[in-house]
């Protein structure tokens, strides 16, 4: 069975290779992830007879071999099969060995327990999830179990309504919240069963336990906040007006961020007469909406042209309408202000707020803005201007320890004080990430002190030997903005670090901004999607702004192919100059609602279409795609970075592309 297997997984690639249109490049299976969340589920007969059918479970995964834990020859089950095996009571350890396209592998070993006596000792726990409303998770241990059958007993759903293996936690979603009769049944090898029966209160979150995303960093000129403890606020008269329709309005903390609150809202208006808002030079109007009971939320801006509040004829105003997808979780929204059709957007003394059907809607973050041209790229680093506070960074190598940042006004970054000076490594801050050996990388950074002093900074191992490249760096209490080019020619992990050793001098050190990218530059502008679509495009089309979405504090692009076709049908590109003979290195972090494909390079926006580029394999998990790609035959000033996604039906999300010239 193992011979037929390799020789399987042989086949698959020659098949591959075969079909290969790019030179018969392969790098893409380099980014094809080994098997994960591998699992077996348990369906035992109830006669006696020992016979439990298993099937294993992965994401990834095209085929497993599993070992019935009772010293009975292995087999292979292909994925979204399953097989049977007949046991004498006992307690077995199976073993699940999951491979994918390319022979990579996980394993995990799960108990089975085979009884033929009834299943004694039965303990249910069943709770409400603390962030999910109006979802059951259920817990279920039993001595000769070996699986239970969930019960929810809703009037005129099939019954049972999910089961799932002895000490495995099943969640359920209910439609509606109420007292419902509930039962669980346990069962073995034996025909024998055993139930528990409840009523279960069954409850709904009616208000977020989690404070609205933090708006993204933004300079004072380029955003105008109606309602946001981020950015300064403007000068609002109210926030309710004797006109709305609504039973209650509300201030509430949640998490510590003040939050407004409209019950069972109609429709409200929000007065800004004393000081109109004059938002002629913002792009986009922004808000965050929490709600368990409206389908969809209207926003009306009234520009009344230097009227006044209660006078004219002449007042302009627009409403946009806006679909609740998701309930009971906090969803972002990203309006152009050309949407409203015909607002000047000169005048604004009103808005007016309104839900359909009358609901409680929670609001946080209701401001204008204007993209900020120079929005800040980390590169290949998370939150590198420290916004998201330690996230991600570290002291030294120690995983446990996040960094100090503070948060002056609306900047954030790190901060330490070195009072006593001794080995440069002794006080650091790092980032742990992949260093690819081989590559040029350019580090940027900001950084100042109270007093000129010295540190040690670039790129290295995070374990023996501690390979690295780094450089000695004088700071002053004015803050700079340092760019120093590394090599990772004698070292490269996937656990490699971006290092500052700061304890060799005495004094303050404060860091922002830090950026890591691979080459010297990258080329790419808005690789991040911050400042939504521009200049990002569909196909060639200057006139066709590219599909950005924003979840929480996060822009990234994204669409779904619903019907495959030509790869190219379905594109995402960006015009920049390719200068013929370079090397390039692109970058991108990629994820789908499901395993598939996508086509990737760099190449000519005009006949004749000469281009570099590779297929790679995309899955639901977030995953960092790097490629070294070739102009040696061609080059121009519009040429473009191009992802065509139409070969495959699904979901494609990108984000923090970045293309540099090595």
């Amino acid at each position: 069975m193992k011979i037929i297997n390799k020789i399987s997984k042989v086949f698959i690639i020659i098949l591959v290779i075969i079909a290969c249109t790019d030179e018969n490049n392969l790098d893409f299976l380099d980014s094809i992830p080994a098997p994960s969340n591998v699992s077996a589920a348990y369906s035992i007969t109830q006669d006696n007879s020992g016979v439990v059918t298993i099937t294993p479970l992965a994401e990834g995964a095209t085929s497993f071999e599993i070992d019935f834990g009772d010293g009975s020859a292995l087999e292979e089950v292909k994925a979204g099969k399953n097989i049977s095996h007949t046991y004498v009571e006992g307690i077995y350890d199976i073993k699940v060995v999951a491979s994918n396209i390319k022979g990579d592998t996980t394993e995990i070993t799960q108990e089975l327990i085979v009884s033929f006596q009834a299943p004694q000792n039965l303990v249910v726990t069943l709770e409400n999830d603390a962030a999910i409303s109006k979802q059951v998770n259920i817990t279920v241990t039993a001595d000769f179990a070996t699986t239970y059958e969930f019960y929810s007993g809703q009037t005129g759903v099939d019954q049972p309504v999910d089961s799932a293996n002895i000490g495995d936690v099943l969640a359920y979603q209910y439609t509606e919240p109420g007292t419902y009769s509930v039962k669980i049944v346990a069962k073995g090898g034996a025909v024998e069963t055993t139930e528990y029966t409840m009523d279960f209160e069954v409850t709904e979150i009616l208000a977020p336990i989690a404070s609205a995303p933090t708006p993204p960093k933004r300079e004072d000129a380029d955003v105008i906040s109606i309602y946001s403890e981020k950015y300064p606020q403007t000068t609002v008269d109210m926030f309710v007006t004797d006109w709305s329709q609504l039973t209650l309005h509300e201030e509430v903390a949640i998490e510590g961020n003040q939050t407004l609150v409209y019950r069972e809202l109609s429709y409200a208006g929000i007065i800004t007469e004393a000081s109109p808002i004059n938002a002629s030079a913002m792009e986009f109007v922004h808000f965050d909406i929490w709600t368990t009971n409206v389908d969809t939320f209207k926003l009306k801006f009234v520009d009344f042209n230097g009227t006044g509040y209660n006078g004219g004829t002449d007042n302009i105003e627009f409403e946009i309408e806006n679909a609740i997808t998701e309930k009971g979780k906090w969803l972002s929204f990203d309006i152009a202000l050309s949407e409203f059709t015909g607002v000047p957007f000169i005048d604004i003394n009103q808005m007016v707020i309104a839900a359909s059907p009358t609901g409680t809607v929670f609001i946080d973050n209701l401001y204008f803005y204007k993209a900020n041209a120079s929005a800040f790229d980390d590169g290949l680093l998370t939150n590198g201007d420290f916004e998201n506070g330690s996230d991600s960074w570290i002291e030294g190598v120690d995983d446990t320890k996040p960094a100090p940042v503070v948060t002056n006004g609306s900047n954030s970054h790190y901060s330490v004080n070195v009072a006593a000076p001794g080995n440069a490594w002794e006080t650091n801050v790092s980032q742990k990430l992949e260093i690819i050996q081989g590559n040029t990388y350019t580090l940027t950074f900001d950084a100042w002190s109270d007093v000129n002093r010295t540190i040690l900074t670039g790129i290295g191992l995070s374990a023996d030997p501690w390979t690295n490249d780094s450089q000695t760096m004088s700071i002053t209490p004015t803050r700079t903005t340092y760019t120093l080019t590394l090599s990772s020619a004698e070292f490269g992990a996937t656990d490699a670090r971006v290092i500052f050793d700061l304890g060799v001098d005495a004094g303050q050190v404060n860091l922002d901004n830090v950026s890591l990218i691979i080459g010297t530059g990258n080329i790419v502008v808005n690789g991040g999607f911050e400042n939504g679509s521009e200049p990002w495009i569909e196909g060639v089309d200057d006139t066709k702004l590219a599909p950005v979405v924003t979840d929480g504090s996060n822009s990234h692009y994204s669409v779904n192919v619903a019907a495959p076709g030509n790869a190219w049908e379905t594109n995402v590109s960006q015009k920049l100059e390719i200068i013929q003979g370079n090397t390039y290195t692109l970058t991108f972090d990629a994820w789908s609602d499901v395993n598939r494909t996508i086509l990737t390079g760099i190449g000519l926006s005009a006949d004749p279409w000469t281009n570099d580029s590779q297929t790679i394999s995309i899955t639901p998990t977030r995953t960092t795609y790097t490629l070294t790609l070739s102009s040696a035959e061609f080059g121009a000033t519009d040429a473009r970075v191009i992802f065509d996604l139409g070969v495959d039906a699904g979901q494609v999300n990108i984000d923090d592309v970045s293309l540099s010239s090595n």
